[in-house]
């Protein structure tokens, strides 16, 4: 049957939706822009211009998620990003530990419309905005457009974040931006790019591969290209690298990265057809016999175009020097890292990666525009110099400030403010408090909460740990690079240390004490003490008396310096803020575990000290005289939800068959919801794709725990659990004296612990 339509029916549907915020851009910053919003309370619009939510982390680009851990391959312990990212990447370590970028679409998907005060539109490009006719560097609307559904939407709010990665929105409504590298003379960044490097970074683009038990031909589409000829780079292609390991497939710095995209990316395909014709028909990869392509990216992955002006500009000082700001609500931690503009094309090498000795504090006035008055930023896009952009464009650290815009939208929104008003002193503490609340960690910043119940209750526990010896494995690790066990030490001596090292011939062992120069970071850069040790061919049995005094609680690290010669035992027991590392086991980073610049380029000369992955990743065994007393009961309230100089945690000891931690006030208390954050270890990446990890749920994490009042009644218990912060709100609020929490062991080999608990 042929109907007949109306002619003025050829005209797209046209919708109008309203609400409190609109976050424009579905990546990764403004999926946890729109979260933490929707959660806090105000509706949300979030508008999408791809059929998936992810931006580069998503199955169209597969890019793996990483922040300030940066695989691990550098000093910031326990770094990883907290709050929804966190949320969402333990999830995904949960359901996903092999790394199927198709199954982090659906995690990222399920977040977002678990979510009642979220409208999602997929599919829908915004193309053209209005103004206040009575203020003109204010946003009244969005118009987009949805080519699945035919529709045109016209999407209202007080407040709009632009997450965008282009910034179509601050383009569009004249926000100021830049685009290219500063000069060095600008900011006195030493590192900025010449002309002949580049001012830009380019796209990138990936491709996977399978093997299907047989012979595959191929023949390259006409118009691949020759990379022999072509590719400086082409003898690194091998058939082991495929997805994210192709990074430095690149192209496009030298182009408008914005409106040439289309070209940049037919470049890319130039590039990986003759990658795999290369592979398939040079001969030199016989291995590839029955491998076939089984994904190419048509998108590419964007690093760089626009960066928008807000009243303050990270630069490379920052970084460096670990800049505190009045207005910190994020953190990074990835390397300066630049490319070449060039790309795959040219002669030098694919990145340039210099590291800060720690993470670095991201103010709050970087994530709004300084002249579009109602206009957040959020993504690769914030307030940052070329060379700063270097290190704050990737996604976790991304992620990490879209939640502190979605925070700072609802403060606006509930307040009647626009982004600047928040900026104010007074008024910042407001969104860092409630930043910290939800599990954004802030370097330097400590929660203060009058309103947590537990911060006047009596706490007890059924036991604390008082670790004497970490017990050893049965067989030995040798010597190969420099190891050194971190030890969470108290103001004043570190306790006597006994070490058991197995020596094949005679010879000499050296032991130093070191700490960081700061006291929140985990750079080992001073040096307290220096012993040396003759050892017999065997086992041999030392003693460590240092004589050093700690001013205040930091991590010590105990180094034994390199010697082929000698073999140390291990120990199985993995506990909450305890952590081995070693020097020169990435051998990624500059000159093998240590970073030296040859030139003045604004950047320090240290020495990395990482851990091994698991189940590599195992502490040094050791005794201690006197016993550690890191973790104790009242580090569940002193506002610190991870390891920064000390564990934070309250860990309970091994022995105790029924962990039970005690609250109690002088008075019956209604209590409507409590929070309590566990130990997911954020030492641990957990990259989304790509790399498989050893377990699912991570090894501190307490699975199972009951909550019980005064009468002994059980109030809540959870029996499956794999997320850093559980939120128990109860259908009637519970009146009660005493709560206990009894947890169970996650094993044998690790001890129940807690970082947080507070009541409301």
């Amino acid at each position: 049957m042929i109907t007949s339509h109306p002619t003025n029916k050829r005209n797209p549907t046209k919708t109008d939706l309203a609400a409190d915020l609109v976050v424009v851009g579905g990546g990764l910053s403004g999926v946890c822009c729109a979260i933490t919003a929707a959660r806090a309370g105000i509706k949300v619009i979030i508008v999408q211009d791809r059929p998936v939510l992810g931006g580069n982390a998503s199955s169209e680009v597969r890019l793996w998620v990483l922040g300030a851990t940066s695989h691990m391959g550098n000093n910031n312990r326990w770094a990883r990003e907290g709050g929804v990212i966190d949320e969402l990447l333990i999830e995904n370590m949960y359901r996903n530990p092999e790394g199927n970028s198709l199954i982090f679409d659906t995690i990222t998907l399920e977040k977002v419309v678990s979510e009642p005060n979220i409208t999602l539109l997929l599919n829908t490009a915004v193309y053209e905005l209005e103004k206040d006719p009575d203020d003109t560097d204010k946003i009244t609307k969005v118009l987009a457009f949805c080519s699945q559904n035919s529709t045109q939407y016209e999407l209202t709010a007080p407040l709009f974040c632009d997450a965008s990665g282009d910034g179509i929105v601050g383009f569009l409504a004249g926000a100021a931006f830049r685009m290219g590298a500063e000069s060095s003379e600008e900011f006195g960044e030493k590192f900025a790019p010449t002309a002949e490097y580049g001012e830009l970074l380019g796209h990138s683009m990936y491709f996977y591969s399978k093997n299907v038990g047989k012979p595959v031909k191929y023949v390259a589409p006409s118009f691949a290209i020759d990379v022999t000829k072509e590719i400086p780079k082409f003898r690194r292609f091998n058939t082991q690298d495929f997805g994210c390991w192709l990074w430095w497939l690149e192209y496009g710095g030298r182009l408008d990265t914005v409106h040439e995209t289309e070209t940049i990316k037919w470049e890319l395909w130039k590039v990986i057809y003759g990658v795999w014709d290369y592979i398939k028909n040079s001969g030199n990869f016989p291995e590839a016999e029955n491998l076939t392509l089984e994904w190419v990216g048509t998108i590419p992955g964007k690093r760089e175009s626009r960066r928008f002006e807000g009243d303050y500009m990270l630069i490379q000082q920052d970084i460096v020097e670990q800049r505190p700001h009045y207005d910190d609500v994020a953190f990074g931690g990835w390397s300066i890292d630049l490319h070449p503009a060039d790309g795959v094309f040219s002669e030098k090498p694919g990145c340039n990666q210099w590291h800060s000795k720690g993470i670095y504090g991201i103010p709050y006035r970087c994530y709004y525009s300084r002249n579009v008055k109602n206009l957040f930023v959020a993504g690769r896009i914030i307030s940052a110099s070329h060379v700063a952009f270097g290190s704050s464009r990737v996604m976790a650290t991304s992620a990490h400030g879209g939640q502190a815009v979605g925070m700072a939208a609802k403060i606006c929104a509930e307040k009647g403010w626009l982004p600047a008003d928040l900026a104010q002193k007074e008024n910042v503490k407001i969104l860092q408090n409630e930043l910290l609340k939800n599990g954004q960690h802030i370097p330097n910043l400590i929660l203060q909460d009058e309103a947590d119940l537990v911060q006047k209750a009596k706490i007890t526990a059924s036991s604390t740990l008082r670790l004497t010896e970490l017990p050893e494995e049965s067989k030995t690790t040798p010597m190969e690079f420099a190891s050194a066990q971190m030890i969470p030490v108290s103001a004043g001596k570190v306790p006597q240390i006994t070490l058991h090292p197995y020596a094949s011939e005679s010879t000499e062992l050296d032991v130093e004490l070191r700490m960081c120069s700061r006291q929140d970071s985990h750079s080992p850069d001073v040096v307290l003490e220096k012993k040396s040790f003759s050892l017999q061919k065997g086992r041999n049995c030392i003693k460590l008396d240092f004589q050093s005094d700690f001013a205040e609680a930091t991590y010590a690290f105990l180094v034994i310096l390199k010697n082929e010669k000698i073999a140390l035992k291990r120990s199985s027991q993995l506990i909450t803020g305890l952590l081995s590392v070693f020097n020169a086991t990435n051998p990624a980073v500059s000159n093998y575990g240590k970073q030296e610049p040859t030139e003045d380029i604004g950047v320090d000369t240290f020495e990395f000290w990482v851990p091994q992955r698991r189940p590599k990743g195992k502490n040094l065994a050791f005794k201690v005289e006197e016993g550690l007393r890191a973790f104790e009961v009242e580090n569940i309230r002193n506002g610190l939800q991870r390891p920064t100089h000390q564990p934070n945690a309250w860990v309970a000891d091994f022995e105790d068959p029924e962990p039970t931690l005690t609250l109690a006030w002088s008075e019956p208390k209604k209590i409507k919801r409590m929070e309590l954050f566990f130990d997911t270890d954020y030492d641990h990446p957990a990259e989304n794709v790509l790399i498989p990890h050893p377990e699912n749920i991570m090894p501190f994490c307490v699975r199972e725990y009951q909550v019980f009042d005064d009468r002994n009644k059980v109030v809540f218990e959870k029996m499956d659990n794999h997320q850093t912060r559980n939120i128990i709100v109860f259908d009637s609020p519970v009146e009660t004296t005493t709560l206990k929490i009894k947890l169970a062991h996650p094993s044998t080999t690790s001890p129940a612990a807690l970082f947080e608990v507070r009541c409301y």
